[in-house]
């Protein structure tokens, strides 16, 4: 347990994304040993504070704005006055596509001990309830896509051979163009999952194919903020012996050197360099 006063240290507390019982002892705990807590909202932190029955705080503002440029001030600060510093988001846990991940960074450079008090974190809730989920199941957190539509899309082919669940935090405003950008860029049958207001009483899942639940948004835009969970795409078929030896004459007849074309085959496909070269060698001439 920390101790007011036992800085300096930076503690960071996961604080609840929508149901003040997800409160745990241990963060309440924690906030209430923070000498300074660095905060998104210093109203909305008062209040969260107010309700937990942690008391009143010294709070200082550090959102995606004042992050780079604050974060290293604090740190020099917190060591000058050996403080524990605290870091809450509004909502969730900071660094993870909340404002946090500067301090954090500078906290570690500088060598100080940083807690970490675990909390509520959407994508997990969200994953959880997507009905995605298998026994040997992988994800990979996305976080927020970028707001220009040819941005997003070009991230989106990135990420269309992903075989593992992808999670993708959106504005309701976003929702249904995001999901009509997914349908172009990676099929319309790829199944998916689309939570929000979670851990609040009118928490929804809607599960469907990425097309049913594009077209269900464009009529109905949802309320509150969104994690959508992609299906993973299928694992591609090992190439034949034919589909090596196609690719490689291909490259050849376009005036490639042998060792090139194996080497980019290999590549294409992703075998081994000398198994397209044992292929092509083996050839009749």
């Amino acid at each position: 347990m920390t101790v007011a006063g036992s800085g300096p240290k930076v503690v960071v507390v996961g604080t609840p994304i929508g149901n003040l019982g997800d409160m745990s002892d241990r963060a309440r705990e924690a906030l209430a040993s923070c000498d300074l807590l660095a905060c998104e909202d210093t109203r909305r932190t008062g209040r969260l504070l107010e309700l937990s029955g942690v008391g009143s705080k010294r709070l200082v503002r550090l959102d995606q704005h004042l992050e780079r440029r604050d974060a290293p001030k604090l740190i020099e600060r917190t060591i000058r006055e050996s403080l524990v510093l605290g870091l809450v988001s509004d909502a969730g846990m900071p660094g993870l596509s909340d404002p946090g991940s500067v301090l954090i960074s500078e906290a570690a450079q500088a060598g100080l001990d940083i807690e970490v008090v675990p909390g509520p974190f959407a994508g997990a809730v969200a994953l959880v309830a997507s009905g995605l989920l298998s026994g040997d199941s992988r994800f990979v957190f996305e976080g927020f896509l970028p707001r220009k539509t040819g941005e997003r899309r070009k991230r989106l082919g990135e990420l269309a051979k992903e075989q593992r669940l992808v999670v993708i935090y959106e504005s309701p405003h976003r929702v249904a163009e995001m999901l009509a950008d997914t349908t172009e860029v990676m099929g319309g049958d790829r199944r998916a999952s689309v939570s929000r207001e979670l851990t609040k009483m009118h928490e929804e899942t809607l599960r469907g194919t990425v097309s049913e639940l594009a077209s269900h948004y464009a009529e109905s835009p949802p309320k509150g903020e969104v994690v959508v969970v992609l299906e993973g795409a299928a694992p591609s078929p090992e190439p034949t012996e034919a589909d090596l030896l196609e690719a490689y004459d291909s490259y050849v007849n376009g005036g490639a050197t042998p060792r090139d074309a194996a080497t980019a085959v290999a590549e294409e496909f992703g075998v081994k360099v000398n198994v397209v070269k044992r292929l092509a060698f083996a050839q009749p001439r």
